[in-house]
Order: C-alpha cells, then sequence, then structure tokens
C-alpha cells in the first residue's frame, strides 16, 4: 500500500510538474528550443498566409519582436512554428499548449478572459457591414430580409444578433468557417453584407479581385479592443509581452507599424488596406492596458 501511495504521489508531482511547465511558457520554450505562434489565413493585415507557410502582417511582426525578446530571456535562439488557427480552435490550441502566443485578430473580452490571458491592446477595431458597391445598403436598417454573413465562432456574431434585436430588423444569418469564406459569400452573391471588424474587411477588400465593387458602410456596431493571446497565469511571459509592447508604442515603432501595415501597400498584391489610425487605439496606446471590451461599451 506504501507503494501504490509513493508511487501515486510521483505521478502527481510530475503531472503537477508538466501543469506548471504548461503554463511557463518561458520553461517550456527554453527546454524545447521551440516556440509556436498561432496566425491566421485571412485576418486582414493583422495576420494572413503568403503561401508556402509563410505568414505576415501587423501581428505577426509584434510577436516576432516579443518572441525576440524571449530568446533573449531564455539565452538561445528558437525554432519559430506557424500553426494555422481558426475562430473555433484558436482559444482551446492556447489552452492545451499547442500554440505558445496567438497572433491573429482577437477580441478580448470577459467570456475569454476566464480561459486565456491577453496582452496590452495593440488595435481598437469597430465592426461594421461590408456590401457590394452597388447594392444600395448603407446602414443596418437596410439588411431587412437580406443574407447576412459573419464568420463562426467571432464576437461579431453577438453583435450582429444584438444589433437585431435593438433594431427589429429581421435579417438571415449565414456563417463562413473564416473570414474569408465570409467574404467569398458577399463576392459570390450568396450574402447580401458582411459584418466583422472594419481591419478585416478592408483587408478582405483589398486584396479581392476587384477592390472597386465593395465598400465599408453604415454605423459602428460594437467597438472591440483586439490582443495577442497567451495561456492564463503566466505572469512572466505576460510581463515580457507587455513590456515589449510599451517598448514599441514608446519608441515610435508602433505607429510605424501601422503606418507599413494600414496605409502602405501590402504584399502579395501590394494593395493598400486604407485604414486610418482610429482615436480609440491611439487611446489604447497611450494608456496601454488588457481592458476587456465590455470596459469599452461603459464609455
Amino acid at each position: 500500500m506504501k507503494l501504490k501511495l509513493a508511487a501515486l504521489s510521483i505521478a502527481v508531482l510530475v503531472a503537477g510538474g508538466a501543469f506548471a511547465q504548461a503554463n511557463d511558457t518561458i520553461a517550456k520554450v527554453k527546454a524545447s528550443g521551440v516556440v509556436t505562434m498561432g496566425v491566421r489565413d485571412s485576418s486582414g493585415a493583422l495576420s494572413y498566409t503568403l503561401g508556402d507557410g509563410k505568414y505576415t502582417g501587423y501581428h505577426v511582426e509584434i510577436c516576432n519582436r516579443i518572441i525576440a525578446n524571449l530568446e533573449k530571456a531564455v539565452g538561445r535562439k528558437l525554432e519559430v512554428r506557424y500553426q494555422p488557427v481558426t475562430s473555433q480552435n484558436r482559444i482551446p490550441l492556447v489552452q492545451n499548449g499547442t500554440v505558445d502566443i496567438e497572433c491573429g485578430s482577437t477580441t478580448n473580452n470577459t467570456a475569454r478572459q476566464k480561459d486565456v490571458a491577453f496582452l496590452d491592446t495593440t488595435f481598437v477595431e469597430e465592426v461594421r457591414i461590408a456590401v457590394k458597391a452597388n447594392s444600395g445598403i448603407t446602414s443596418i436598417a437596410q439588411l431587412n430580409g437580406k443574407n447576412v454573413a459573419t464568420t463562426t465562432g467571432t464576437t461579431s456574431v453577438q453583435t450582429l444578433r444584438k444589433n437585431e434585436r435593438a433594431t427589429g430588423v429581421d435579417f438571415k444569418e449565414i456563417f463562413g468557417k473564416d473570414h474569408s469564406d465570409s467574404f467569398l459569400l458577399l463576392e459570390s452573391g450568396r450574402a447580401d453584407a458582411f459584418v466583422m471588424d472594419g481591419s478585416i474587411l478592408a483587408g478582405n477588400i483589398a486584396t479581392s479581385k476587384n477592390p472597386a465593387d465593395f465598400k465599408v458602410v453604415g454605423e459602428v456596431l460594437s467597438v472591440e479592443p483586439i490582443a495577442i493571446m497567451i495561456r492564463k497565469d503566466d505572469p512572466a511571459f505576460k510581463k515580457l509581452g507587455d513590456d515589449t509592447i510599451k517598448a514599441m508604442i514608446k519608441a515610435g515603432d508602433m505607429n510605424k507599424l501601422w503606418d507599413k501595415w494600414f496605409l502602405q501597400p501590402i504584399p502579395p498584391k501590394n494593395t493598400r488596406v486604407g485604414l486610418a489610425l482610429s482615436d480609440s487605439t491611439k487611446a489604447a496606446w497611450a494608456n496601454p492596458n488588457d481592458k476587456p471590451m465590455e470596459d469599452y461599451a461603459k464609455k
């Protein structure tokens, strides 16, 4: 019996140690020599694929800066692996240790903060409506009886339903599995509108076959802080990430990145997203924080 108890105690200690390391990203990557970045295929200029397993974007570049500081902290060069994630699986893949740092287009809200942690906000998003330029649609009130696309697993789904209830407009929701799929619903005429983060709408329009065929219209449906996501209860890695972001803001690097990704031509087609820096994002940079979107709604 004593032997069984001793074996059980050892098993518990080993499991506890593994769990502790799983929530200590710095120790985890130091031991393995590998850091896994969660990336998106079509999250506008924030995170997108160039093909052949290559990813780039505003958030990917910020994450590369964080990883450079992570290498200094562990004292070794790290192998960076890209793990494509979707709106549906991004949180579980961070929780279970598959992804160490998620560099996509994730809204920081109170529900998600129960499962994961967020670094300081790098981008404050405005949820808008994209339509075909010749549709005549200019506001949510004109979506009555229309097919409206959004992406499964995003906060825009809740925003859409909330606005539907508030306005009394009755539209049919149809869902894309990712942002490019949702945009295809609009492009092909299966949807009359696509409701999503303004930067994602602008990015998908900019890289479409005929950007002039589409426009972003209507009122701002929601204001949401977008942030890089990490595992919960990992204070050392959160501090490293937050310190990197604060240093980038102070040095003016964040402004330069905004200009590079949202105002200048971007690969692969050298198109401009054309998204001006908003007052909300400027305010988030002036006072770095990880407040959830519910705090923004109180203003």
